[in-house]
């Protein structure tokens, strides 16, 4: 059974920093796709930054790019998102979710569609005041 859960969330000022982590257990293939999506109430669902577990691509939304960072720990089955320079709009429940294995340089290339993610975990609330 796949199970994700998520940890780090929390309040801070903007400007300061979190790092988030979601822990997989449940799989061993080797070649998927994880992604942190946020959802904040009244909108839709946004996908964050995603990593592509085959070659280690990376991939985020403009909103975040130069201010957060996707990276995996394999000896821990964990995928960290390391944000920095929050801002209020970054607020949200933040969620990590995880395909099924996918191969092949299409992946290395586009990452994952959000449709893909079919395992997802139960979240973490990330609060960023001004």
């Amino acid at each position: 059974q796949v199970q994700l859960m998520e940890s780090g969330g929390g309040s801070v000022q903007a400007g300061g920093s979190l790092r988030l982590s979601c822990e997989g257990s449940g799989y061993t293939d080797r070649s998927y796709c994880i992604g942190w999506f946020r959802q904040v109430p009244g909108k839709e669902r946004e996908g964050v930054a995603s990593i592509y577990t085959g070659g280690g691509s990376t991939f985020y939304a403009d909103s975040v790019k130069g201010r957060f960072t996707i990276s995996q720990d394999n000896a821990v089955n964990t995928v960290y998102l390391e944000m920095d320079s929050l801002k209020p709009e970054d607020t949200g429940m933040y969620y990590c979710a995880k395909s099924s294995a996918r191969g092949g340089s299409y992946y290395l290339e586009r990452g994952c569609a959000e449709h893909e993610y079919i395992y997802w975990g139960q979240g973490t609330q990330v609060t960023v005041s001004s």
